[in-house]
């Protein structure tokens, strides 16, 4: 991992065309403009992990709906 320290104003390249640039420093906070091609995705790695998180957890409730149902024919009446 590169770590660099950068002051506001201060930009930094990626590969030839993707743009860094440190717009605001204010407390604990630093805001970033982020300038890349349209076919390069940019996300926010904590927004990712919780989509993830999230997708997990509702693939976990339909397997325990799929189970309930299974269970809901053992018991028909036939």
């Amino acid at each position: 991992m590169l770590v660099l320290s950068r002051k506001e104003g201060d930009q930094i390249l990626i590969g030839d065309d993707i743009i860094i640039k440190v717009i605001s420093i204010e407390k604990d906070c630093v805001k970033l403009g982020i300038d890349a091609p349209k076919n390069i995705k940019v996300l926010r790695y904590e927004l990712l992990q919780e989509v993830k998180n999230e997708n997990v957890e509702a693939l976990q409730g339909k397997e325990r709906l799929i189970r309930i149902k299974d269970l809901k024919g053992l018991f028909k009446d036939g």
